[in-house]
């Protein structure tokens, strides 16, 4: 081969051998550094362990003769009934009421014993022991707090010496894949320690109205309840609280962001001071927002308002959709609950509103969340009795007599009939709802439900306020073109 030939076929191929061994040389260097190491958690665990403890409680438990003794005057339930067959056990009379222990988990927060655990681990008992690690006798706690919503508990012991005890972290500086240790007593295998990821935030899993969970893999089991979720800076971030029984690795805890304040509060005042707005609320969908001319199902849609409360004070009305409180974005129903119960009672809160294809302020000063407040914004129109158009549904007014025996103005319109795979059906409409609004417009006939629904075709949905189950939601269905 000529000497030049050769040397332009080298020339040609110097760039293909100069990447070739780039990409070796990354191949040997790059995952090493791109490898993190896994942590050690030998020295965060024997740090956090003294600080974490056993929780034991007794409480008194009816026996079948003091349970029988409650069914006095009420009636049979037939052959299979719980009073006929608590009353065919024999040899149960004169019985005293039994003891039933349980176990849970705490930590410590202070070095004059203060404790954190879940307030499901000591409710309804008569008698509260706490369990040092590697101590003597348990010690009787006292209750300094209790907050049911958030399933958070604060207890006490006395003790003479100083003991050891865990900060609260930021739990917000967590990211799904950052390493987390869990401390407990499964099983009652005390000081029982796991190790693992965060797998999510921010999950809603039904147990309360703030529910905001980080969920792990580091396993937590019956018994962890209470216990703290640690970060490697030995940080609390976290209090073990739920688990799906029927999986592995899927545990839930409260964030320590949301737990602070309310653990402070316990302490101080021995109750957690909550605002209140005054409304009900449901989350958004797709074809809601479109109904309502919104890009997104961002929001907190308000189904209905309490009279003479915060939100009706403000101006909040019936239809409009909640996206921003004092600056912070309300991503749902669950967001707006937490934003507003993050305020203490007399608080002021700046309500960013969608109404009717504008935006606009509202300003509300907050008062007192209470159970008593829980019931009345829960109290609406009783389930009534099931009437047709081209979404599928039968409807008719509401007469006199119903709309008293459902405590409605006299108006709206009762669905009788839901027809099966219509667009009603698909909606969740169900037999037994009133339909207060249609389009945001009050209707009681269906002559002027259909009038509305034909002003809403060209969006494609219409957005319905229903009354069910004694209390107001929305429904938003899909409007068929015209044939």
């Amino acid at each position: 081969m000529p000497r030049a030939l050769f040397a332009a076929i080298a020339a040609s191929l110097r760039p293909v051998v100069l990447a070739l061994a780039v990409i070796l040389a990354l191949g040997q260097v790059l995952p090493a550094h791109a490898r993190a190491p896994l942590p050690d958690m030998a020295e965060l665990a024997e740090k956090a362990g003294p600080a974490v403890v056993n929780v034991n409680t007794t409480k008194s438990v009816k026996t079948q003769d003091q349970i029988r003794e409650s069914f006095k005057g009420t009636p049979r339930s037939g052959p299979d009934g719980l009073r006929d067959q608590l009353e065919r056990q024999p040899g149960q009379n004169n019985r005293a009421p039994r003891n039933q222990n349980s176990m849970g988990s705490g930590f410590i927060i202070s070095k004059d014993g203060v404790i954190v655990t879940n307030n499901h681990v000591i409710e309804g008992a008569d008698e509260i022991k706490v369990q040092l690690p590697g101590k003597g006798k348990p010690i009787a706690a006292t209750v300094l707090g209790r907050d049911p919503e958030l399933d958070l508990a604060v207890i006490k012991i006395e003790t003479e010496s100083a003991l050891p005890f865990l900060e609260f972290g930021d739990s917000g500086a967590l990211r799904v894949g950052s390493w987390v240790m869990a401390i407990g007593n499964p099983f009652g295998l005390h000081n029982t320690v796991t190790a693992g990821i965060v797998s999510a935030k921010g999950r809603v899993i039904g147990a309360g109205p703030f529910d905001d969970f980080i969920q792990t893999d580091a396993s937590i089991n019956p018994g962890n309840s209470g216990g703290p979720l640690l970060d490697l800076d030995g940080k609390v971030v976290g209090i073990n609280t739920a688990i799906i029984s029927t999986g592995q690795g899927i545990g839930f805890a409260i964030p320590s962001n949301l737990a602070k304040t309310v653990v402070a509060d316990l302490r101080e005042q021995k109750q957690t001071k909550r605002g209140w707005l005054g409304v009900s609320i449901q989350d958004m969908d797709e074809n809601t927002a479109k109904a309502l001319g919104l890009e997104d199902a961002k929001g907190a849609l308000i189904s209905s308002v309490m009279d003479g409360d915060p939100a009706a004070k403000a101006g909040v009305e019936v239809g409009d959709v909640v996206q921003a409180v004092n600056g912070e974005q309300v991503k749902n129903a669950s967001g707006l609950l937490r934003a507003i119960a993050g305020i203490k009672p007399g608080g002021k809160a700046e309500l960013q509103v969608w109404r009717r294809g504008a935006a606009l302020t509202l300003t509300a000063m907050l008062s007192q969340r209470d159970h008593a407040k829980l019931s009345k914004a829960q109290t609406g129109a009783q389930q009534a009795e099931p009437a047709r158009t081209e979404l599928g549904m039968v409807l008719k007014p509401v007469n006199p007599e119903e709309a008293k025996a459902l405590n409605l103005p006299d108006a709206g319109l009762l669905v009788t009939q839901v027809e099966a795979d219509s667009p009603a059906e698909e909606a969740g409409m169900r037999s037994g709802d009133v339909i207060l609004q249609a389009g945001q417009k009050p209707v009681n006939s269906a002559a002027a439900f259909d009038s509305i629904v034909d002003e809403n075709r060209a969006k494609g949905v219409i957005m319905l306020l229903v009354s069910r189950d004694k209390r107001t939601l929305f429904r938003t269905i899909a409007v068929p073109e015209k044939r």
